[in-house]
């Protein structure tokens, strides 16, 4: 006789049949557009970095400049702890709505900043927002998206960052323009608009539905079956074909349970998936130095060793911009195809060989601002695929209970190694005006995406077109079924 504890659900084969629809738009849209006004805010910075820092602004040094950059990381890491855990005992739509919120109000305050301190403390609290989104929105997109397509649609929607970074690119030739725009307000107005339109976002997603795949893990059977119902009633009406019969899908034997404790956490990590952990980290922390050591410094390279005024710096981040979006959206399609393991080791190792290259060139000086910001585009097209990559990896290499406090653990750990010392460290470098030292830096991250290639080639994962309880079985399956 079946304990009335265990129960059989087929949500996971029935979300993974469903044909390309206008839901599944939605859910790109819902939840990619974060990722574009925090591209649009966290370009704005950097862009905006010198007229922030000077006398027009708040009067900071390119060390002062870092230091906000690294605060902006830590709380970005101390809040992916924070939400991540409430989005897998909670729920991804509460937590995801809770943090944007939390985005939108501290980037708004963050243009009435009154000194560096000030400066600092809200882009913290900026990115205890922006943290908080990475384990509640990719969770609720790897859960919704069909097993076919998830790994082109994952990182489409990290990359869309990029079309933010490109619109505040363009957006800062125009605020830094003095003929439109008093100077010193130029750089307030920025974050204020910026966090304004965080209000679309929480509009939106007041239509997404909770992810069925959470509530059949929490016993919530019955409202994991409406919205299905709901959903499949609604692609139907759609595309005007009827989908294929559930009782012809395959089901799991699921066990009722409380919430997952650190403990059953830790013991997952460490002792079921010590590997998948070792990759993990070695992949988000690598990407995550590269990413915020050079991206929150580019500006203060362009106007101190390439003579580029604040003004026009608008013009060099557009294309890096446009590229790290074309990577992703060239190149996503193969991880689904030719496979997770071969794309994220070519991606992360050219991007460390180009980024070694590169940085020679600019220690002899012979690259111009053109050359250097293409050569920054190549780099990071294949960067940028890959980094959004290390993120997808986490969501599917752990078990469905913990999805959101494990991606979020990780972007935590891996940018803590990775992302906090990274615009400190070239910002100090920077200060020192030697190009021979910011060699030293450009050096140093190349060989960590090399680095991060070859443990990629050694224990990767084949989990393109696979249901992701296939990849990593539920905690909760029943113990008869357990692998």
């Amino acid at each position: 006789m079946a304990s009335p504890d265990v129960f059989a659900t087929n949500v996971p084969a029935r979300l993974d049949r469903l044909p390309w629809s206008r839901f599944h738009w939605l859910v790109v849209i819902a939840l990619g557009v974060t990722w574009i006004l925090d591209g649009l805010e966290v370009t704005l910075v950097g862009s905006l970095a010198p007229a922030i820092s000077g006398s027009d602004g708040l009067n900071l040094t390119a060390t002062q400049m870092g230091l906000t950059g690294s605060a902006y990381i830590l709380g970005a890491v101390l809040g992916a702890l924070f939400f991540g855990r409430l989005t897998d005992r909670f729920g991804r739509k509460k937590l995801f709505t809770a943090t944007v919120f939390v985005y939108m109000c501290a980037t708004i305050a963050t243009g009435f900043s009154w000194d560096f301190w000030s400066f600092m403390v809200f882009r913290f609290i900026t990115g205890a927002g922006i943290g908080g989104e990475y384990g509640a929105v990719n969770s609720a997109i790897q859960e919704l998206i069909p097993a076919r397509r998830r790994g082109f649609t994952d990182l489409v929607i990290n990359g869309s960052f990029w079309l933010g970074a490109a619109l505040g690119a363009t957006g800062s030739i125009i605020l830094l323009n003095a003929t439109f725009i008093d100077p010193e307000w130029a750089w307030r107005l920025a974050f204020i608009i910026g966090g304004a339109l965080a209000l679309i976002i929480i509009y939106i997603r007041r239509f997404m539905p909770e992810s069925p795949r959470w509530l059949m893990t929490h016993g919530r059977e019955a409202e994991a079956e409406a919205i299905i119902s709901a959903i499949e009633a609604r692609i139907e009406r759609d595309t005007g074909r009827p989908l294929v019969p559930a009782v012809e899908l395959p089901s799991l034997r699921l066990v009722r349970r409380a919430t997952t404790s650190w403990w059953e956490i830790l013991t997952t990590l460490v002792r079921r998936h010590p590997r998948r952990t070792v990759l993990g980290v070695t992949l988000m922390a690598t990407q995550a130095f590269c990413y915020n050591a050079i991206f929150f410094t580019y500006a203060m390279i362009l106007t101190r060793f390439y003579g580029i005024a604040p003004a026009s710096i608008g013009w060099f981040m557009l294309p890096f911009a446009l590229g790290n979006f074309m990577g992703p959206l060239l190149l996503g399609h193969l991880f689904d195809s030719w496979g997770r393991k071969p794309m994220i080791s070519l991606t992360y190792g050219m991007a460390g060989a180009l980024m070694c290259v590169t940085g020679w060139l600019f220690s002899i000086g012979v690259l111009s601002a053109e050359a250097q910001t293409a050569a920054w585009t190549v780099i990071f097209f294949f960067a940028s695929a890959g980094a959004s990559a290390a993120y997808l990896t986490i969501g599917e290499s752990f078990p469905l209970e913990i999805r959101a406090v494990t991606i979020s653990m990780f972007y935590a750990f891996g940018t803590l190694i990775g992302g906090v010392g990274g615009p400190a460290l070239f910002g100090a470098l920077i200060d020192t005006g030697e190009r021979s030292q910011i060699l030293w830096g450009y050096l140093l991250g190349g060989g960590l995406m090399m680095l991060a290639a070859a443990v990629e080639l050694k224990l990767g994962i084949a989990a393109e077109r696979r249901p992701l309880e296939e990849v990593a079985p539920p905690l909760s399956l029943a113990p008869d079924d357990v692998p």
